[in-house]
């Protein structure tokens, strides 16, 4: 069965605004996100090619209003995690009158579906990248607009009228309000899979925002900034969205008094935000995570539609692709025995909350061309330094990959299963007030510069 006669089988009307109907078929969709049970969905999608896709929700986790959480997976092999392929996500309207990333979201699956076998470059995607896409994080939200507004609407909260977007765990100081199912499934989530990359999608302005969006002094926040250790990548990674959306880039087309330099920002220089998804990615799920802002109108109208993909699409699978960069490896003790758990870093850019190697004793660094250290971390052993290069041109759909075998034996009981230091505390509220890495660099300012032009 062709790729059309598969979305054209998987269902008919289904609510949505065209030309979406076939993404919303392929998807198992009905308007709202409201699916038919998964085994009326099942044939079609067994006889479509289960190696390429497959969905599930997070109902497990939570259920309000009888709307579920549907995320869709894409990749060679959709339905379990494989040892060197890189986890990927996007998540839209986690603010449900911002609807214009739920529709990309439905215009991609059908444009990886489809391309499947025909285009070189997704073939390539898909081979090399398990890709997960959740087109709303707020169903609930999405259905209580009423009236669609550009700038605000009613359903722009869950149902119990919290902002998700200000209700995660917050590394700078203590947010202490009601956890949402919402939320509270997308943390379960993120801890069941390996996530290198993300964004999420909002809309209400035309930027790719990216960490901090909350900070202290030590992150630089005495400059009017919040940045990471990861300051070089992540500005490379909003540059190269941005500069593939020739409406973004100009950084001030949504007639308002922000200005965005080649239409990228850094979150707390635009504005502080406590509790969002962003920062919480990078701390605590080892997930570098962007936001893109992708209209300057919250809710436009339907025929507005194509309009949006046709500036988005090139951006969206370039996004996509930035998965691989860096270093990638599983680390292994002199017995061949891949070590979970253990903390795998660069050093002079060491987290707040370590990274560390999943259960299959992988590794995934996010890292630009250049000369590095990574230091390895067992307990009970002294650090292990090892040197990286990478190179300036980047290998077809892959990180370098680099396996680290440590030259002595571990016990795997004496490697503690969680991280005790990465409880859901404010993690820098007792850091120096000023860190030198959060000090103007001309150097890190060249670097990042010369990465973002000459790609």
């Amino acid at each position: 069965m062709s790729g059309s006669e598969c979305l054209s089988a998987a269902g008919g009307e289904n609510g949505l605004r065209p030309p979406l109907a076939g993404a919303a078929a392929a998807f198992g969709s009905c308007a709202g996100f409201r699916l038919p049970p998964p085994e009326g969905d099942g044939r079609v999608f067994e006889e479509c090619g289960p190696k390429l896709q497959f969905y599930h929700s997070l109902t497990q986790y939570w259920e309000i209003c009888e709307r579920n959480l549907w995320v869709l997976v894409v990749g060679r092999f959709p339905k379990e995690h494989r040892i060197g392929i890189p986890e990927f996500k996007y998540v839209a309207n986690m603010h449900g009158d911002e609807t214009v990333g739920r529709e990309l979201l439905l215009h991609l699956i059908e444009h990886l579906v489809t391309n499947d076998g025909k285009d070189v470059e997704i073939t390539n995607l898909i081979n090399s990248t398990r890709i997960h896409l959740m087109p709303s994080m707020n169903p609930d939200g999405f259905e209580a607009v009423v009236k669609p507004d550009c700038f605000y609407s009613n359903g722009r909260e869950n149902s119990n009228y919290y902002d998700l977007n200000r209700n995660f765990p917050d590394a700078f100081e203590l947010n202490n309000v009601s956890r949402q199912p919402e939320t509270a499934a997308v943390m379960e989530w993120l801890k069941t899979e390996t996530f290198v990359l993300s964004a999420n999608l909002h809309g209400g302005a035309l930027v790719a925002s990216y960490p901090f969006d909350n900070g202290v002094p030590a992150t630089g926040t005495l400059y009017s900034r919040s940045i990471t250790p990861d300051d070089d990548v992540f500005q490379y990674l909003a540059h190269t969205y941005a500069s593939r959306n020739p409406t973004m880039k100009k950084g001030d087309q949504c007639k308002t008094k922000m200005n965005f330099p080649n239409g990228i920002t850094n979150g707390y220089s635009w504005y502080p935000l406590k509790g969002g998804m962003q920062d919480y990615n990078y701390i605590w799920a080892q997930c570098f995570e962007i936001t893109l802002e992708l209209s300057c109108c919250k809710y436009p109208h339907e025929e507005k539609l194509p309009f949006f993909w046709n500036k988005n699409k090139a951006s969206l699978i370039e996004y996509i692709k930035q998965v691989h960069l860096g270093v990638k490896g599983q680390v292994f003790d002199q017995n061949g025995n891949p070590l979970p758990n253990v903390i795998v870093e660069v050093q002079n850019r060491k987290h707040i909350c370590p990274y560390r190697t999943n259960k299959f004793g992988e590794y995934y660094l996010l890292l630009l061309p250049g000369s590095y250290i990574i230091n390895v971390t067992v307990p009970g052993h002294d650090p292990y330094l090892t040197n990286v290069v990478i190179p300036e041109k980047s290998q077809n759909f892959s990180a370098l990959k680099k396996d680290i075998l440590l030259p002595f034996r571990v016990q795997l009981d004496s490697i503690p299963v969680s991280n005790p230091s990465c409880s859901k505390i404010p993690l820098y509220s007792d850091l120096p007030s000023q860190s030198e890495a959060t000090k103007p660099s001309l150097f890190l300012f060249l670097v990042t510069v010369f990465h973002i032009f000459v790609k």
